[in-house]
């Protein structure tokens, strides 16, 4: 099996990429959807994430990630605990899945925090999805999200140089979706498969 990261800043577009790699068949696991899985009401996390945040960042019962977004992303130490709680029971997730996967698959993690975690999971290979800020800025602007919020995200991001320094392959995103598309395919097709397959 042939396990990838595939990394890339808010607004790069590494989940669309992430997409067209399933389309051709790799199998695709988006931590953002672990991450939401490992806090649901009910499981251990949700209870060890309300213990530490308080009740303010329920909505109807749930974790409000809105909420919950604002006081992580304007406040370290809060950031730190909850990757504590939430971390090791992402990592034990993505296992999970690892494990179910047969020996000739394609299995790419996107995951958006991989410069930040320092490297820790251990991956055959790294994609990274770059873009200009401003192109990235006008692409959350469209998607609903304030200025301000946007700063605070790229802010607690990695830059795209720390991003592309752990990587194997760079895909530069700042055309069409046509674009992207096609050399998600040229990589898919001329580098990892043949890596998958021995050829």
């Amino acid at each position: 099996m042939l396990t990838v990261a595939l990394t890339g800043g808010i607004g790069s577009g590494k989940s669309l990429a992430g997409n067209y790699f399933s389309q051709l068949g790799a199998t695709v696991v988006d931590f953002d959807q672990l991450a939401r899985a490992v806090v649901e009401r009910g499981s251990i996390g949700f209870d060890e994430v309300v213990a530490r945040f308080g009740d303010e960042i329920l909505n109807n019962g749930d974790i409000d990630r809105k909420k919950l977004g604002e006081i992580i992303f304007s406040d370290l130490n809060a950031k730190g605990d909850l990757e504590a709680i939430t971390h090791p029971k992402i990592r034990q997730a993505f296992e999970d899945v690892a494990s179910s996967c047969g020996p000739e698959e394609i299995l790419i993690a996107e995951i958006p925090l991989l410069a930040e975690s320092k490297n820790s999971y251990s991956f055959d290979y790294v994609i990274t999805v770059s873009a200009n800020i401003e192109l990235r800025r006008a692409r959350l602007l469209e998607r609903g999200l304030k200025n301000y919020q946007i700063s605070e995200r790229m802010t607690a991001q990695a830059s795209d140089d720390e991003r592309e320094a752990i990587a194997d392959f760079v895909i530069i995103n700042e055309g069409t979706p046509e674009e992207l598309l096609r050399n998600v395919e040229n990589l898919y097709d001329n580098r990892l498969y043949p890596m998958r397959t021995g050829i």
